[in-house]
């Protein structure tokens, strides 16, 4: 069943844990596509800590820039794929002078695509202070960009507070989703 499910929340949330609980319950080798790249000790550590987290049995893909191509390495009709994270990924981009928008919006159009579950984990950076200088007031409105268009494109958007998830998305019925746009289902009676 095809399904992109976008998962926000703050450092610490639980983000992590809720996706990979969803990964849990599907049947076969889930794969994680990893953003992050390692650029110190504590980064190592980090990306240490939730590759023992999730366990031996996940397929990883490293792809710090090239989302799109990951996304189609491990996409197929019983795929289940987790993209870690959304945010990391922004900063990759800024930081290897890519055209931000550009490279989100290529994504947002390579989840339409999709034929397995993604699942896109994302921090949500604009509910604290301003940030103090340009660099990053630029970071966090391109991630809060890039959170906009990605929920818009997902079929179902979770915000974790606390370890607990609030649904801001639905998926539609399989019906509705099923249904070319424009066209009412003929009511009976």
């Amino acid at each position: 069943m095809k399904r992109v499910t976008l998962i926000l929340g703050g450092a610490r949330s639980g983000k992590s844990r809720y996706a990979e609980a969803l990964a849990r319950r599907h049947k076969g080798v889930p794969a994680y596509i990893a953003t992050a790249e390692i650029t110190d000790e504590e980064m190592r550590e980090r990306i240490h800590h939730h590759r023992e987290q999730r366990g031996a049995h996940w397929r990883t893909i490293e792809a710090p820039v090239d989302l799109v191509t990951a996304l189609r390495q491990a996409d197929n009709a019983r795929s289940f794929t987790l993209i870690e994270c959304l945010t990391v990924w922004i900063n990759n981009l800024i930081y290897h002078g890519r055209d931000v928008a550009r490279e989100v919006e290529r994504f947002r159009q390579s989840l339409a695509k999709t034929k397995g579950q993604v699942v896109i984990v994302s921090n949500e950076v604009g509910l604290g202070i301003v940030p103090d200088n340009a660099l990053a007031r630029r970071f966090r409105d391109e991630a809060g960009r890039a959170n906009q268009a990605i929920a818009d494109a997902a079929d179902e958007v979770v915000f974790i507070a606390a370890g607990l998830p609030m649904t801001l998305k639905k998926p539609k019925p399989a019906a509705q989703r099923s249904r070319p746009k424009g066209k009412a289902r003929r009511r009976r009676g």
